[in-house]
């Protein structure tokens, strides 16, 4: 009865994990959770009154399906002065979460047969949506070896007269890789000598530590600037996931085409939540600085918790929130009884014996590594340390 396009979707991993996690928790089991993907922080105040507000005055109806246009003129302004990229109104949308901004650039983008290159370790979600798109994902596989980034002859070999488009993301999910400009105008130039797109996704953009640098392709490789669609969003950087608010830029033809499509799939983003939006990108940024702060500082302290416990193999990442370390040598142990004989029965196992919530590499490409959230609380991640060291020492 289900299509076949849905057929070959692959349900998420994260999910899973969070499913199970709940059960758990309804039993009255306390979980440390470092599989969630989200600040732990609550979203700014004055984002907040800016959603009270627009509540009072009856901002509540539909919008623009691409956004309102303050919010539009706010995403051009950020853009330019944050990144050097330079868009006009009508070449910005305002989408339902940064996700619904890469499927609407894939949808604008693929034709059926189409392929996209795909990075791994890669975000859960992008071979699923290429998928959706009617598109072929193709993943180029990294290692620790390259710093889990691909190499501009590792992209050029995986080039085919089908090759639609690259989904690039930095800072990465799952692996805190960060891309040097240097290292962007590389791929950028292998792009333009194959005429592939770009869809950049940014959305870790303000989480990087030591002194790392964000940039994003079009910045690095100018002459790629009319063949990127750059994504970004309020989720990550001002404790706003659930707001779904995320928004792009690029060319206007491909713009018009992913409003229209978001048009006809969901209309437009909350209204309430547009306004919020406006108030986080138009207003202060300090408690943002502050958050990334702390992160450093729950990144420091869960590196060298893990760099003693045996079995733990990584480099420290430079942004996001995430540690991905590589757990081959725990594959084949045995903990408390039970075999461990791949990533999904390790985590099982440490959610099960330890209480302690972690997502199997497997979903990212990866079947060697397990990912570490660290937007927990310091004493959660120094809980989660002390039960994980028990459970495996």
């Amino acid at each position: 009865m289900v299509s076949e396009r849905l057929k070959a979707v692959t349900p998420s991993v994260t999910l899973a994990i969070n499913s199970r996690v709940q059960e758990l928790e309804a039993e009255g089991k306390d979980i440390v959770k470092f599989g969630v993907g989200e600040p732990d922080y609550p979203t700014p105040e004055h984002i907040k009154e800016a959603a009270r507000k627009a509540i009072a005055q009856d901002k509540t109806r539909y919008t623009p399906a691409a956004g309102i246009p303050q919010l539009r003129e706010a995403v051009v302004e950020k853009f330019s002065e944050e990144n050097n990229l330079h868009y006009k109104v009508s070449q910005v949308m305002v989408s339902v979460g940064a996700k619904q901004a890469i499927y609407n650039s894939l949808m604008a983008l693929v034709n059926p047969g189409d392929e996209v290159i795909v990075i791994a370790p890669y975000w859960v979600s992008y071979p699923e949506q290429v998928k959706l798109a009617g598109g072929v994902p193709v993943v180029v596989q990294t290692t620790e070896d390259t710093n889990f980034k691909v190499t501009p002859e590792a992209l050029r070999d995986a080039i085919s007269p089908r090759t639609r488009a690259l989904i690039l993301n930095t800072p990465n999910n799952p692996t805190g890789i960060v891309y040097s400009s240097e290292e962007l105008a590389a791929l950028g130039q292998v792009m333009l000598e194959h005429d592939i797109w770009a869809i950049c996704d940014d959305i870790y953009e303000s989480l990087v530590y030591d002194k790392a640098l964000h940039t994003s392709l079009p910045t690095a490789c100018p002459d790629m600037f009319a063949r990127s669609i750059v994504i970004n969003g309020v989720s990550k950087a001002y404790a706003m996931t659930g707001w779904r608010i995320g928004y792009a830029g690029g060319p206007e033809e491909i713009i018009s085409a992913m409003s229209s499509c978001q048009g006809h799939a969901t209309s437009n983003p909350t209204s309430v939540s547009q306004w919020a939006a406006l108030a986080a990108l138009q207003g202060p940024k300090g408690e943002v600085r502050e958050m990334v702060q702390d992160y450093g500082q729950r990144r420091d302290y869960m590196a060298e918790r893990l760099q003693n416990i045996a079995g733990f193999e990584f480099t420290k990442p430079r942004g996001a929130f995430y540690l991905f370390p590589n757990v081959s040598e725990l594959i084949g142990r045995s903990i408390n009884g039970t075999k461990v004989t791949d990533v999904e029965v390790l985590a099982k196992i440490l959610l099960e014996e330890a209480h302690v919530a972690l997502v199997p590499g497997s979903g990212f490409g990866a079947p060697e590594n397990l990912r570490f959230s660290y937007s927990a609380a310091m004493d959660r991640i120094e809980e989660g340390m002390d039960r994980l060291q028990q459970a495996l020492d």
